[in-house]
């Protein structure tokens, strides 16, 4: 797809990762693969409890491959949606072993004056 991909409030169909959020995406699953799981520090994402950030890690761990940085060819396969208060964005992630993998970064992501807020749902095998 050339060119920027647009952010679409389009309830009933998935659309391609809007380019504006990549980067942020692309932060979170840098800190994820450098062990962040509460996600500290990452601006625009809402740090994960404990309890959350543990069982994030735990998934990751039982997968039994190293994540990697996210290339560009994550964005031909990951999609959004718009679910009426946010977007639900599942962003394939990659390991070192594999290059894309079934770990799926589940992510939501809501509207604010100004920009745009991230709140990390959970990091599985779907």
């Amino acid at each position: 797809m050339s060119g920027p991909v647009p952010i679409l409030k389009d309830e009933e169909r998935e659309h391609p990762v809007p380019s504006l959020w990549r980067s942020k995406l692309r932060d979170i699953a840098e800190a994820l693969k450098d062990g962040n799981f509460n996600l500290f520090r990452v601006a625009d994402v809402a740090p994960q409890d404990d309890d959350a950030a543990s069982a994030i890690a735990r998934n990751i761990k039982h997968y039994g491959f190293t994540l990697t940085s996210l290339p560009d060819a994550t964005w031909a396969t990951s999609v959004c949606q718009w679910q009426l208060d946010y977007w639900e964005v599942l962003v394939d992630l990659f390991t070192v072993e594999e290059g894309c993998s079934d770990l799926v970064l589940h992510v939501h992501i809501f509207e604010r004056s100004g920009g745009f807020d991230f709140k990390v749902h959970f990091v599985y095998v779907p």
